[in-house]
């Protein structure tokens, strides 16, 4: 028997909260079902915090549904404030079409656009929005709504009775332009469902309302959860701020890094959500983590099965190798490929020395600042502390030659146990 797609989203974790859920049930049993999800662009990238919608629309086509993705080109002009506690910084057109593109690319990662008859759509709100005057907005969305109920909004209300704080009559009316999206959704695509984080709650009614009031249509709404970590920081941030889906903000490394550090007790939920694998490949790798959880097999598998989504099967590899060596401290010269390379000398300290080879040992780490004197280097290696590209350094006079080199231009030296340092030879 097929499962039905509510009852799956919501075993995954992808709905905490349901509008009306016995009868989107029943909608799923009898047709094919339209759900949106929105983003605002406010950078260049999606974050790990988006990631639960995302794969919420991914899971739902996967199971013979539509997504569509609306790029807030025109409500990012204005800012949810949403649980802000202060004003956005407005973006200029040219920034949030910007934006746009690459969120777009990042999409492309999850869904199918083309291929399939349940074809996943991208569309920007700004197409609909920009056109509509003022006179028209009051008389066509307006009305529909009292400032009794939009006041009563908990994210509206916090902000109106804190002195510190207030809230612009622009950022007032977004929850209106968002609930004209689902409207306009409904009436042009026949979309039913929307879907967001808990924190859209607010705003996803308003648009279920409006297409009652005003297209006399049935919708429903559905929020994800807003996950926290153990010491109640906003899943997705870390002392550097955002995990970005983009490696030029995020490294693919870095990324890689953020999910092995995942609980121990968060991983079943975890692998729900952010992996495509079915509920008994999951139950396997859960019970043979907790075998031996000091081996983190399962937060490995997880960091994986993620930065393949994202960034690639590809990318992933060759940052399970950059792991193993930095963690693991031997390797041979072959684990270091171009790709390798590339990704250990964003995340190790890096210099570029014009000298030609060969050159003693010593003299190379004390100009690429390894070592603070050619003493310091001579007492490393009498110590058995300094390996070159994996192979260990035991002779105090070793000349470095032009066939250690990586790849024609790298020198990989690990330094003691933990530090490693990634040099690029420029002839002189």
């Amino acid at each position: 028997m097929t499962k039905n797609v509510l009852d799956v989203l919501q075993k995954r974790g992808f709905i905490e909260w349901c509008s009306n859920p016995e009868e989107l049930r029943e909608l799923f049993e009898k047709e094919t079902v339209t759900a949106y999800v929105g983003f605002d662009p406010t950078a260049d990238s999606l974050h790990v915090g988006h990631l639960i919608p995302i794969m919420g629309l991914a899971w739902l086509q996967k199971l013979g549904h539509n997504p569509i993705c609306i790029a807030g080109g025109g409500t990012g002009l204005i800012g949810d404030p949403s649980f802000k506690s202060k004003e956005r910084v407005m973006l200029t057109l040219e920034q949030m079409e910007k934006n746009i593109q690459g969120v777009r690319k990042q999409l492309e990662h999850f869904m199918y656009f083309e291929g399939v008859d349940n074809r996943a759509i991208i569309l920007n709100n700004y197409e609909w929005l920009k056109s509509m005057s003022f006179l028209e907005f009051l008389r066509d969305v307006g009305k529909y709504f009292t400032v009794n109920y939009m006041i009563a909004k908990e994210h509206v209300r916090s902000r109106l009775n804190d002195p510190d704080k207030s809230i612009s009559y622009t950022e007032f009316s977004y929850s209106l332009l968002q609930a004209y999206d689902f409207n306009h959704l409904y009436e042009n695509h026949n979309c039913r469902l929307q879907m967001g984080g808990n924190d859209q709650q607010g705003n996803i009614v308003s648009g279920i309302e409006l297409v009652r009031r005003k297209s006399g249509g049935d919708v429903f709404g559905g929020t994800n959860p807003l996950l926290l970590n153990s010491s109640g920081t906003k899943f997705g941030k870390t002392e550097d701020g955002a995990v970005w889906l983009d490696s030029r903000r995020t490294s693919t490394y870095r990324f890689y890094q953020f999910w092995i550090n995942s609980e121990d007790e968060k991983l079943e939920q975890l692998f729900n959500l952010f992996t495509f694998l079915e509920d008994d490949e999951i139950d396997e790798i859960i019970k043979e983590h907790f075998e031996n959880p000091g081996e983190r097999k399962g937060q490995k598998r997880l960091a994986y099965e993620v930065t393949s989504v994202v960034h690639g099967e590809g990318a992933a590899k060759t940052t399970i190798r950059a792991s193993n060596i930095l963690f693991g401290g031997t390797f041979e010269p072959s684990d270091l490929d171009d790709s390798t390379i590339d990704s250990l000398s964003g995340e190790v300290p890096f210099s570029e020395l014009d000298i030609s080879l060969p050159c003693s040992v010593t003299d190379i780490m004390v100009a690429s600042e390894c070592c603070n004197s050619k003493g310091e280097a001579r007492r490393l290696i009498k110590g058995g502390g300094l390996y070159l590209n994996g192979t260990r350094i035991t002779d105090e006079q070793y000349d470095v030659k032009k066939e250690n080199l990586l790849h024609e231009d790298h020198l990989f030296f690990r330094v003691g146990k933990k530090k490693f340092y990634m040099i690029k030879i420029c002839p002189a």
